[in-house]
């Protein structure tokens, strides 16, 4: 079933790479090795092989440093990640780079790298999957219902569950930075939230040509579930940014399968959530509220965002809420009790020529 199959092993371990690479020679692949990040990238431009596989601890450049670019140049390229770490965040880390799948070391069983290869290589295969990456896979949500978690994923749900303060210094090192600018446009943001409390979590990114898509999730809101939930919503964001479709449509259908995958996944919650999409070429704002409700100032009056409806209970059934940013500038503030200290703040630097 592997017979002919190109696979490039990235791996710093010379005895854990020869075990591999080994064995899938035994199965018919042909098999390219590199011992860090700069050299797999040097492979890479050499041929293309059928799948990737990467550690996350090298030398030269980290292996999460290595697995982004690969998703930025190679985006099509099938990535399994092999990690003697079974961190929650460098887990999360991946899966803004569409990794397919994440064995920890060390591996009992040699199969479970054949069967973890043979599943990704056929999802590639699928047209029908292409967009599936490992966070999805982690939650097992298919079209009909949840199917059953490997154990080691499961675990890594179950410690977050039992281990809140665990969770949430993961979610805060989620976390993007807290400055960022493209064009004219400024987007930063101000969090000062009591290590006591479950957080407030913020996600953006810029898209080519001016577009800009972000989403705050009160974690607390989701109830135990949080974490998990905010991990799940966060897979599906990224996968929406590799879709390139930086639209209101396209953010609706975000929302649609985000509250799908929460109404069957057994880790996940509804939870209070905002949207939000910035036209910066017609300097206009398109916001949407999932039960987190928000006040929006600087634009010569103040605007209310609300909506009772949480994400995961019909929220993708509420219409965006349309703010003309011709002023150039609006913050966002969140109203709820206790939120009063997170807001996000967008600013045109320059004058717009009319």
């Amino acid at each position: 079933m592997l017979e002919g199959k190109k696979v490039l092993i990235v791996e710093s371990d010379p005895i854990f790479s020869q075990i591999i690479a080994g064995f899938l020679r035994l199965e018919g692949c042909i098999v390219r090795d590199a011992k860090n990040g700069l050299d797999g990238l040097k492979s890479l431009e050499e041929g293309m092989p059928d799948l990737l596989l990467s550690d996350l601890s090298m030398p030269v450049i980290t292996g999460l440093e290595f697995v982004e670019e690969v998703s930025l140049k190679y985006p099509m390229l099938p990535v399994i990640v092999i990690s003697g770490t079974g961190c929650m965040s460098d887990i999360a880390q991946t899966i803004r780079y569409g990794v397919k799948d994440f064995l920890i070391k060390p591996i009992d069983d040699i199969l479970e790298v054949k069967s973890a290869i043979l599943s990704v290589l056929e999802e590639s295969d699928n047209c029908l999957h292409n967009d599936t990456d490992f966070s999805q896979q982690w939650f097992k949500v298919s079209q009909r219902v949840e199917q059953p978690l490997t154990d080691e994923l499961r675990w890594h749900l179950d410690d977050l569950l039992d281990n809140q303060r665990s969770a949430r210094d993961l979610l805060m090192g989620l976390m993007p930075k807290t400055d960022s600018q493209q064009g004219d446009w400024r987007l930063s943001y101000h969090a000062l939230q009591s290590v006591d409390s479950d957080p407030i979590v913020l996600d953006y990114t810029w898209f080519m040509e001016g577009p800009m898509v972000f989403y705050m999730l009160d974690s607390g809101s989701a109830g135990k579930n949080g974490t998990a939930t905010i991990l799940m919503i966060r897979a599906f964001f990224n996968e929406y940014i590799r879709s390139q479709d930086p639209s209101g449509r396209g953010l609706i259908q975000l929302v649609h399968k985000i509250e799908d995958a929460i109404k069957k996944s057994s880790y996940a919650s509804p939870i209070c959530a905002l949207f939000g999409i910035l036209n910066a070429t017609d300097s206009k704002l398109d916001v949407l509220s999932a039960g987190l409700n928000a006040i929006l100032d600087g634009l010569g009056n103040t605007i209310i965002v609300r909506n009772d409806y949480l994400l995961g209970i019909n929220a993708s059934s509420i219409c965006f809420q349309n703010i003309d940013l011709s002023a150039g500038r609006v913050r966002i503030s969140l109203s709820e009790v206790g939120f009063t200290n997170f807001s996000l703040n967008i600013q045109r630097l320059v004058p717009s020529v009319r």
